[in-house]
């Protein structure tokens, strides 16, 4: 395989290394990178951050251009998520909407819908979140029982979601909902929508994670109203619909690999400066065995990850082995951060209002249990590798 970036691949680089040198927020890349703590000044914020990617024309570069991207290659993707991460770049407010219902509804959205939604997608002028997990139907989407029934022209929907990332912030929601029963095969019957969020009969309740984040959220339905015009392909066949945006979502979390490989430098670092009886702990053999491992593992994954990218370029699509990045990435996060407070010591059970704690990893540790779930369960992804990357028999407990 050719590691090597061709010159127009570099130049892709420098143009994006001087855009963001340009306009990365006031002090970021000198270090402060604090994001407002208030939910409205957040949203506002990273909207405005959105914004300005968009002027930039760096919101979506792989979109095609007639709906506002770059048309960008696939080498030009790695490239970007490569510099993004390098400046730890403000997040997407809008991630789930450039990331996962903009590449869904170019691929199977109606003229109407795209002409009505893309562009607000990458302004951040509508940020969208998901409508998938419910409180008994968690990663058996199959399994969900939010109903849509059919009023005239329009739909009333009711139900409940839960764990819907950006719901607090969002305008919009790709919503899935049953509308006919089919107990042969469960996910015969179930119809994609585009909501608008504020309206009546919509209702989001934030939940409090455990480093105190307010990132996931339960939505409560009753009666809330959808039009024939909001649904994404066709009545009871939003399975195929949502299988297709799940395969994008998959693909953008392996591209957090990046930020795996910058985290494992970080903690390589953070084993350089705390010291034992006057040593750096990166001495201690115990502590240079377990560096080394996670070398070994995130350089593996990360070349992994390459080798599924050129099967995507090959055939043109994203295909099953994104679960094998979105696995690895979620677990290696997790022991990755979660040895980075052992590194800490006793220092380590500290919270952010302690000064002399870089309580980054205790944050990453906490919000990383979250990234096992969000995507799909690392169960799922197991389930998911073993039938249809390996051809094992399917599990025939489901």
């Amino acid at each position: 395989m050719d590691f090597s970036f061709t010159k127009e691949e570099e130049a892709f680089r420098a143009e994006l290394r001087m855009w963001l040198e340009a306009n990365l927020p006031e002090g970021w890349l000198d270090g402060d990178r604090s994001l407002p703590e208030d939910i409205e000044e957040y949203s506002f914020f990273l909207r405005g951050w959105q914004k300005k990617m968009y002027e930039g024309g760096w919101a979506a570069i792989a979109w095609p251009k007639e709906y506002g991207g770059k048309d960008a290659t696939l080498m030009e993707e790695i490239i970007y998520h490569q510099e993004m991460v390098k400046v730890k770049a403000p997040p997407l407010i809008n991630y789930i909407g450039i990331h996962m219902v903009g590449p869904t509804l170019i691929e199977s959205g109606t003229e109407e819908q795209k002409e009505k939604y893309l562009q607000k997608i990458l302004t951040g002028e509508e940020v969208w979140c998901q409508g998938y997990s419910e409180p008994n139907a968690g990663s058996d989407l199959a399994a969900i029982k939010t109903r849509a029934i059919k009023e005239g022209d329009q739909w009333l929907i009711n139900g409940q979601k839960v764990w819907t990332s950006f719901g607090h912030v969002a305008d919009k929601c790709f919503l899935l909902a049953r509308t006919s029963n089919h107990p042969e095969k469960k996910h015969r019957g179930i119809t994609a929508f585009l909501m608008e969020m504020h309206q009546q009969g919509v209702e989001t309740m934030p939940i409090i994670q455990m480093d105190g984040h307010k990132d996931f959220n339960e939505v409560y339905l009753t009666d809330a109203v959808v039009h024939d015009a909001d649904i994404v392909g066709e009545v009871d066949r939003g399975w195929r619909v949502m299988i297709a945006l799940m395969l994008h979502e998959r693909t953008g979390i392996g591209a957090e690999l990046f930020s795996l490989e910058r985290q494992f430098n970080e903690t390589v670092e953070l084993a350089k400066t705390y010291k034992v009886n006057g040593e750096p702990l990166i001495k201690d053999p115990f502590v240079r065995q377990k560096m080394a491992s996670f070398y070994a593992r995130v350089r593996g994954s990360l070349l992994n990850y390459y080798r599924n990218l050129t099967t995507t370029l090959k055939n043109g699509y994203p295909g099953p082995e994104s679960s094998i990045d979105k696995l690895v990435v979620s677990e290696l996060n997790k022991e990755l951060s979660g040895f980075a407070i052992e590194i800490q010591g006793h220092q380590g059970v500290l919270w952010k209002d302690d000064a002399s704690v870089d309580a980054q990893w205790q944050h990453l540790f906490l919000a990383s249990f979250g990234q096992t779930i969000g995507g799909g369960t690392s169960e799922v992804q197991r389930n998911t590798i073993g039938e249809r990357v390996l051809g094992l028999p399917k599990d025939m407990g489901r």
